[in-house]
Formats: C-alpha cells, structure tokens, sequence
C-alpha cells in the first residue's frame, strides 16, 4: 500500500469520527452547551484542514478555494483557547472582543490576496511550485509558529490558574478533570510541535521528509480523535466550572495588605475557625460531594472572602484538601466499626462524599499512608 493510498484510508476514517463526535457535541442534552459547540467548531476546522488528501482527488491544481481551507489553520487555536476559557470558567460568554481572534486569520488571507487569490490558475500554479521563495508563505508560517507559542502558554497558564482557585473553593473529585484537561492540551502542543518540524522541512532542502512527517501527523492525529471520542461518550458531562470572578488568596492577601484597614483581626480568625470546625463537626458537609466554599460561607455565615483566607491562608490548606481530610476521618470510623465490617469500600467512599474509588485511594493513602483496603486490614490484623 503506497503512501497516497494510507493518506486516504486514514483521512477517511479521521474525518467520519471527528464528524460524528462534532455531531454528538453539538446535539447531547447538558449545561455546558457553549464549551461543546467551541469544541465541535474546533473539531470542524480540524476536519476542513486534514481533508487535503482527499480534496485533492477531486481537484485539479490550487485554487482559492484549497487555499482559503489551509489558511483555516488559523482558526484551530483561538477555537481551542476558547473551549478551555469556556470549560474553565461558568459564566464565559461570547463576547464582541472576541472577533479579536480572527485577526490571524484575516492578516494571512489579506497577505496572500494580490500574488495568489487575485491571479490566474498558472500563476498559482507557479506560486505554490515556487513556495520555498515565495516571501508570503514564509511570513504566513512564521505566524503560525507564533501564534502557536502564544496561544499555548496562555492556555498553561490559565489552566495553572484555573486549578489553583478549584482547589482553593470547591470540594469536589472532578478536579480530576482539569487533570485531563491538562494532558489534553499537552497532546495538542506535542502535536503543534510536530507540525513545525514538518514545516521547517517544507521550506528546506529535504521537502519529501515533510511529506513524511505529515503522514506521520496524520496517523497521530486519528489516535488523538479517538481518545476526544471515548472521553465524550463516556464523560459527556466532563467538567466542573468556576466562577471566573474568585480571586486567588495569593491576590486577596496582596489587597489587604495595601489596605490594611480591612485585615481580620487574630481574635476574628479564632472565632471564625471555632465556629467553621464546629459546623464541620455537628453538621458534617463534607458529605456533599458537591460542595463548594460558598455553600460554607452561607452556612456559616462567614464571608467568603473570610473563610478563604481563614482556610487557604491561615491553616496553609487548600479548600478541596481540607473539606477531603474531614471526609477520610469519617472514612476512618466506618472502617474501624465492627458493625459495618461488611460494608465495602466502595460504598464507604459514596457514603463519606467522594465520588471516584482513585480519588478516595489518593486521599486516604495521602493522609494515612494506606490504602483503605490495607488499612481496614490491618485493624483487623490488630484485633486478633
């Protein structure tokens, strides 16, 4: 089988999933419709971008159609920064500054308008077969490779962000999400990645290796799609949002020292955290596996900028590991009841607010050095 014919077959296939999943996105019942719909245009400029071997079959030559497909490339990136903006953060909505980000795309075209889009096919002919001189190609891959550098750590650094203030106000397991969000972005760059030594090769003395590589990216990129597949029909309602208005403690701990007329006296913190571990105690939240440290505050009725600081800052705990070290105690005592020997530890950790076994293994072994297993285990080993 010669590489034209595995170019096809695997085109094939990537573009009927990366259709079919664009058309789960947009049609499954959930909240989050607007990170689906940026997911599935994301998928959708990925489907008119890596359909050049099979557009080609039908096609004779370039044309400003071929052209305008490639520079669509250009889109891929703010689509996907959209969708992590749009998972990360509950209240993101499209606004009119976002036009913003089809500048690239509009630069690029306006770039290539006079020496191709505006001339006859020969001329485009001559156009493409002369690329590696050609300075408008240079110039539109070289904001490709930037745009690329910039859009990636912006995404970095708000999923760095992003986790951060999670930790920090929500209690829930789904943080493991943002994990995944994480490795996700992590492909995506190893992939970028790859497309710039292709491209690096596309203008150098060894074009056929960029052929090559694109092969390469091609395959790559049909594994990728299926992972997107299995992820959204089995997590179609994969990620827990934030409130992009909390701020981290770090900066509300900056705030008050520039005004220092609304620091919380060290009396107010002692009262505040007696109360707060008295209510932990008695009314036992933390078995909520959605709980958030708004649903404290309100109960409490400590601020919540307060109870941040009093929780984040002064017991030096995030939110989510403090609300899980009330969860593993209460986990404790179900393990040592002789009475519920029976009950599996499975059920215990529903019962005492988590919702993943590896989530409530990685807690329990965090806090205990066990795992809940071995260390129901080794009280009965004790009692013999």
């Amino acid at each position: 089988m010669d590489k034209i014919n595995v170019l096809i077959i695997v085109t094939g296939i990537s573009l009927f999933i990366s259709l079919f999943l664009a058309f789960f996105l947009l049609t499954v019942r959930t909240e989050y419709r607007l990170s689906n719909s940026l997911f599935a245009a994301f998928l959708i400029v990925n489907i008119m971008d890596i359909s050049e071997p099979l557009v080609s079959l039908v096609t004779d030559g370039p044309s400003n159609l071929g052209m305008l497909r490639n520079t669509l490339a250009f889109l891929q990136i703010p689509a996907f920064y959209l969708y992590v903006m749009s998972v990360c953060y509950s209240d993101f909505r499209l606004k009119a500054k976002h036009v913003l980000h089809l500048l690239p795309f509009l630069v690029v075209n306006m770039i290539l308008l006079p020496r191709f889009y505006m001339v006859d096919t020969a001329s485009k002919m001559d156009f493409i077969i002369n690329r590696q001189s050609r300075i408008e190609l240079q110039v539109t891959h070289i904001l490709f490779h930037i745009q690329f550098v910039v859009y990636f750590v912006a995404v970095f650094v708000l999923l760095r962000k992003a986790r951060k203030l999670y930790r920090e106000n929500y209690a829930g397991t789904s943080i493991n999400s943002y994990n995944w969000l994480f490795q996700f972005t992590s492909v995506l760059t190893a992939l970028y990645l790859i497309v710039i030594i292709k491209n690096i090769f596309k203008f150098s003395d060894y074009p056929y290796i960029s052929e090559w590589i694109k092969v390469g990216i091609l395959v790559f990129q049909l594994f990728i799609i299926c992972w997107y597949l299995f992820k959204a029909l089995n997590h179609p309602g994969l990620f827990r949002n934030i409130n992009s208005k909390l701020k981290l403690v770090s900066d509300i701990i900056s705030e008050e020292k520039n005004n220092e007329s609304q620091n919380v006296s060290e009396g107010e913190l002692n009262e505040e955290l007696i109360k707060l571990k008295k209510y932990m105690v008695d009314e036992k939240p933390f078995l909520d596996p959605s709980l958030t440290i708004q649903n404290v505050s309100d109960s409490t009725q400590i601020p919540v900028r307060d109870l941040s600081l009093l929780i984040n800052h002064q017991l030096g705990q995030h939110f989510f590991d403090f609300i899980n070290t009330y969860r593993i105690e209460e986990a404790k005592v179900i393990l040592k009841d002789p009475a519920k020997k029976k009950v599996t530890v499975l059920e215990i950790l529903y019962e005492v607010g988590f919702n993943s076994k590896s989530s409530f293994n990685t807690a329990f072994k965090k806090y205990t050095d066990l795992t809940p297993t071995l260390y129901r285990k080794q009280l009965l080993s004790s009692d013999l």
